[in-house]
């Protein structure tokens, strides 16, 4: 059999602590050669840009810079028609995130909470083993309707150095002004930076190799960019009883392995019967659809399990442990199983909502927390591109009343001197 099949409790803390310590997506190694690529992208700017992309893409650009509005998409109808829809829907889940400013009464004075866009965004859409305009669409949708001035796409060349025609109708549907084609870390600096041809984003967002997860998490830390979350190998756990469909639960384990090889799909479930047929279904597609079976095998061997607890309320435990990036719930009561979820990035319910769902058309987004990043992150939304800005009015009236209260806090931290005594000398009025 391809995938492990484990019986476990939740009590067996050796195994559980083996299994969430999954791949954190160690950065080290990547940090060593991203770092100096930033700086000589700082220093350089457009020279670094296209030495770097000879180098790692094989590619010699010419022009890597283009205006949405000034170039037509030559594409066919009905990937017109799909990318539309998704649009649509992406759009009108997205809509609903939208905060908009509140005010209240405390103490007596008018306190409230005023939000305000980044004004300039970009999203990395990432390239090598597939194309995904549906990164451009989750990333773009949500930073225009938050109010984002400038927005940017980046994704690395064509072979040819040209602009895939697909990635820009996606852009141009979804209100991107300005498309670089460059990848990797050398796309991530340039964005930070800005350089003679690319104009500096304040945020970034979007999914990409460990290259760029180590670029965006490296120009955050110094605080040269705002980031979604660190982003690594994708990953589905699927909740699962007796009635499931093990043919379904299959696809939807193998449609994760065909993220990549370092991919992680884990199936949990009460019954044995359940798991050793969803395993007998996983070895029959992996002969009979071959397409990316190599990446599809190593990731189910090396990376994924089927984890038969003695119920489902443990395997619900386990799965709020290891908060996973998708997690499907397929039981006869999913409804009130996916009550006790705490932590998992996008929850997926019932026989037919399969995680490709989310990935394309159903409107919630696909740019999601990894690695157990759901217990403190969230999924990519309008939120993620709007500032909190708190504000307040004090009456004359409620800073006498509350002056007091200052002036035993300023005094305990030393500070009576000059800020107990800003609020001292207006109550003197």
């Amino acid at each position: 059999m391809s995938i492990k099949i484990k019986e476990i409790s939740i009590h067996n803390k050796e195994l559980i602590n083996q299994i969430l310590s999954r791949a954190k997506n160690d950065l080290t190694e990547a940090m060593d050669i991203v770092v100096p690529i930033l700086n000589e992208v700082k220093q350089t700017g457009d020279k670094a840009i296209l030495n770097y992309t000879k180098k790692f893409d094989s590619v010699e650009l010419k022009n890597f810079r283009y205006d949405t509005s000034k170039l037509e998409a030559n594409i066919s109808g009905d990937i017109k028609t799909a990318l539309e829809k998704a649009k649509s829907n992406i759009r009108e889940f997205h809509k609903h995130q939208l905060k908009t400013t509140n005010e209240f009464e405390v103490s007596g004075n008018r306190l409230g909470i005023k939000y305000t866009a980044i004004e300039s965004a970009a999203v990395y859409a990432p390239g090598g083993k597939a194309l995904y305009p549906s990164s451009v669409l989750m990333g773009a949708i949500p930073a225009k309707i938050a109010g984002v001035k400038k927005l940017s796409l980046i994704t690395p060349p064509s072979k040819d150095g040209s602009l895939n025609p697909v990635l820009l109708y996606a852009a141009q549907i979804s209100g991107v002004d300005t498309i670089y084609t460059i990848g990797g870390a050398q796309g991530i600096g340039a964005l930070a930076y800005g350089t003679e041809t690319v104009e500096k984003a304040e945020f970034i967002v979007g999914p990409g190799n460990r290259f760029v997860t180590a670029a965006k998490t490296y120009l955050a830390g110094i605080g040269q960019i705002g980031i979604e979350s660190p982003a690594g190998p994708s990953e589905v756990l699927i909740i699962a009883d007796e009635f499931a469909n093990p043919n379904w639960v299959a696809c939807d384990l193998l449609s994760q392995a065909e993220h990549g090889e370092d991919s992680v799909a884990i199936l949990v479930t009460d019954s044995m019967k359940l798991a050793k047929v969803v395993s007998e279904e996983i070895d029959k597609a992996l002969n009979t659809r071959t397409k990316r079976k190599e990446m599809k095998q190593k990731a189910i061997e090396d990376n994924s399990y089927i984890l038969v607890f003695p119920n489902i309320d443990e395997g619900i435990e386990f799965s709020n442990l290891y908060a996973p990036e998708h997690l499907e719930i397929m039981t006869k009561n999913y409804n009130s199983d996916f009550e006790k979820i705490v932590h998992a990035g996008s929850v997926f319910l019932g026989n037919y909502s399969p995680v490709a769902m989310g990935d394309y058309i159903s409107g919630t987004n696909h740019v999601l927390p990894t690695a157990g990043g759901s217990r403190i992150y969230s999924s990519l939304g309008v939120d993620t591109f709007l500032k909190r800005v708190t504000f307040q009015e004090i009456n004359k009236k409620s800073l006498k009343e509350l002056y007091p209260f200052v002036k035993v806090l300023s005094d305990v931290e030393g500070l009576d001197e000059e800020h107990g005594n800003s609020v001292y000398v207006r109550t003197l009025e």
